[in-house]
């Protein structure tokens, strides 16, 4: 019985999105502060790696192979066969729960309580049932510690290097006397998006505070392409940084930040994490299940309710629309990942800016 020992090799298995990978940091920190001498090691998928770099609590992140052989990628699978103490799975995927079960000499997953997904208490050890609506993915993935018997850390966290630190500092030079704010303006998927006429009236109010204005977001072309666009309407001493800072980059700008603003996505999460006077524009997402987790928080139940206009818990301020439909948990108003969202096409750059107000007066 795994309670009763101490496992010297760990694996933690979150093969999704980006997002996923962060908010399972507070189950890696959880299984490391209860047997601190196990190497504890991470697979994801390769695109996700960055943002556990300098994590002191992981010996190895290991990703996923991409076009490789089939014969290679088996190899790649008999080499993880049973080379684990233990194997948690922080998803209830059919991926995560078998190679859980490969790699674990003790096994341990989130199952889905439908009927179609009982083959996967015959594989596992043991088990916690996953519920996709009313427990957060922070939350969710500390019952699994729970379930082992252990006391729960809460805290998400990223680490970054003096030299990411110095980079940064270097981008801000100029800017240095001066407070800033950080806007991250394009998610992933269109309907998560707010208007570009919010943006404007928001940044125009940010320049009377007299805030620096720094932009965020990744090297996506499509992405590069909708900021070059905003920053025509855009005053001309904003900055843009979308494409320049990795994950650990990005932490440790979001640090120094005087206020954040910034829809469902990965680059909110941070920004709550560390502190930083957070506004998160959600739409159709579920805030009981995505909301992002505020840095002192430490508490089981989600933070959120799931509707509300304006709720604010700590560091962070989070904005809903005001229809009966939010949030529908659904893509959009039309269903798709390149739709609207009129919850977020209808809020008013006057809310953002009460928001901010509320956390920095």
């Amino acid at each position: 019985m795994l309670k009763q020992n101490s496992p010297q090799t760990i694996l933690v298995i979150i093969t999704r999105r980006i997002g996923d990978v962060l908010l399972a940091t507070p189950l890696i920190r959880t299984l490391k502060a209860a047997w601190p001498q196990a190497k504890l090691d991470v697979l994801v998928f390769e695109n996700t790696c960055d943002i556990l770099a300098n994590h002191p609590d992981i010996h190895q992140i290991i990703a996923m192979p991409n076009g490789i052989s089939k014969l290679e990628k088996l190899k790649w699978k008999i080499s993880l066969w049973n080379r684990y103490d233990l194997a948690v799975s922080a998803l209830p995927s059919d991926r995560a729960t078998m190679y859980a079960w490969l790699a674990g000499k003790y096994s341990i997953g989130l199952i889905e309580e439908k009927p179609k997904q009982g083959w996967k208490k015959h594989l596992l050890n043991d088990w916690v049932a996953f519920d996709n609506i009313s427990t957060h993915t922070v939350s969710m993935g500390l019952k699994l510690a729970n379930q082992l018997g252990l006391s729960p850390t809460y805290e998400v966290s990223v680490n970054w290097t003096t030299s990411d630190s110095q980079l940064v500092d270097t981008l801000l030079a100029e800017k240095q006397t001066q407070a800033y704010a950080v806007l991250h303006i394009y998610p992933k998927f269109a309907y998560k998006m707010w208007h570009s006429a919010g943006w404007v009236g928001l940044v125009a109010w940010l320049n009377t505070q007299k805030m620096q204005v720094i932009l965020t977001g990744s090297s996506d072309p499509s992405e590069m392409r909708y900021i070059t666009q905003l920053l025509e309407k855009l005053p001309t001493n904003t900055l843009n940084l979308a494409g320049k800072l990795n994950f650990a980059q990005m932490a440790y700008l979001l640090k120094k930040s005087a206020v954040y603003v910034g829809p469902d996505t990965v680059a909110t999460h941070l920004a709550a994490a560390m502190g930083t006077p957070t506004v998160a524009l959600f739409g159709p997402s579920n805030p009981v299940k995505w909301g992002p987790w505020p840095k002192e928080y430490h508490e089981e139940n989600s933070p959120w309710k799931m509707a509300s206009p304006s709720q604010k818990m700590a560091n962070v301020v989070l904005l809903q629309g005001l229809g009966d439909c939010v949030p529908c948990h659904l893509e959009g108003c039309d269903r798709h990942i390149n739709s609207h969202s009129k919850c977020l096409d209808e809020l008013p750059a006057s809310r953002v800016i009460a928001a901010i107000n509320s956390l920095i007066s």
